[in-house]
């Protein structure tokens, strides 16, 4: 956690007031690039200048303005900002508490840890209990760096987590998405194909272990960066190679085939494949050479024992006469 708080204020819901500081709960790993003149290898620099006069600018001169008209600026400095409304600017505001299962992906943004400021232990911890119990976000508003921020406050372990969240308006609509029907006939899925596929997560399903994932792409860059300069080539500007044709969009894919063969990958025993297609297997037919052999040894049977009787009738007759 960060030693230094980047807001300090309070939780504030009906009468209950909680005086908290809040630190940043994430931090970056980005590859750090520098832009270069591709002519001399220079890096690139950037200067804030008086659009005015074109001079350099440095921070101590720098202030904020609203353009109220063209060229025209209202001056506002922080403490401007913090007097348009005190209690914004130091109050997280529950105006609700919803399930949490109701608040999609879509709308959270950052995540900020919220600690306890002195004396704020006991209230902080009630809360935090109280939203575990309840399953329950508090839905708030907050004011930082001079923007309203709406807010879902949830319990994480033993933390209270300010998570930012999105406005509806921020939110962009998803009619114009040309997507698969909501239902498994309407989409063209067979149950078995659904059944296999959820034998495919049951195999890939684990324990949440974030620490063993990591950031494999930024590990090959960095290998490659290793090898230019052992290999002398620092200033080697590597072309780009020609693209291979796309492959030729389909619509008729052969799921089952993919969903065994990834299942196979994971290690299902062959014989409860075999299991599954043998109950979703059609009942065999018999074979007409041996339906038709059958027949004609039946017939072949009748035609001489009525052969033989008829031999020993006339047989008879003739020893009568």
């Amino acid at each position: 956690m960060a030693a230094r708080a980047l807001w300090k204020g309070a939780i504030s819901f009906g009468l209950v007031y909680i005086p908290v500081e809040m630190y940043t709960a994430v931090q970056e790993h980005d590859l750090d690039l520098t832009m270069l003149d591709k002519r001399d290898f220079s890096p690139i620099g950037y200067k804030r200048y008086n659009k005015s006069s074109g001079k350099e600018v440095s921070w101590d001169h720098i202030v904020k303005g609203y353009e109220y008209e063209d060229d025209e600026y209202v001056v506002l400095s922080d403490e401007d900002l913090k007097r348009a409304n005190v209690e914004a600017t130091q109050t997280i505001d529950i105006m609700a508490f919803v399930d949490a299962a109701d608040v999609p992906l879509t709308y959270y943004e950052t995540p900020y840890y919220l600690a306890p400021s002195r004396g704020g232990g006991k209230v902080y911890a009630l809360l935090r209990e109280t939203l575990r119990k309840a399953g329950k976000l508090g839905i708030a508003t907050v004011v930082m760096r001079t923007k309203q921020h709406l807010c879902a406050l949830v319990c994480v372990e033993d933390k209270i987590v300010l998570n930012t969240l999105r406005y509806a308006t921020e939110i962009r609509s998803a009619e114009e998405l040309k997507l698969p029907p909501a239902t498994l006939k309407a989409a063209g899925i067979s149950d078995k194909e659904l059944k296999m596929a959820l034998s495919l997560v049951e195999g890939m399903s684990a324990e949440w272990k974030p620490e063993q994932y990591h950031d494999t792409y930024k590990e090959d860059v960095l290998a490659l960066v290793k090898k230019k300069i052992k290999a002398g080539q620092t200033k080697t500007i590597t072309a780009p190679e020609k693209e291979a044709a796309a492959p030729k969009a389909s619509n008729v894919v052969d799921l089952v085939a993919l969903l065994q063969d990834s299942l196979g990958k994971r290690g299902k025993p062959r014989r409860a494949a075999a299991e599954d297609e043998e109950e979703e297997a059609p009942p065999k037919k018999r074979s007409t050479k041996s339906t038709t052999t059958r027949r004609t040894s039946s017939t072949s049977k009748t035609a001489a024992h009525t052969a033989a009787r008829r031999t020993k009738s006339a047989t008879t007759r003739a020893k009568a006469a």
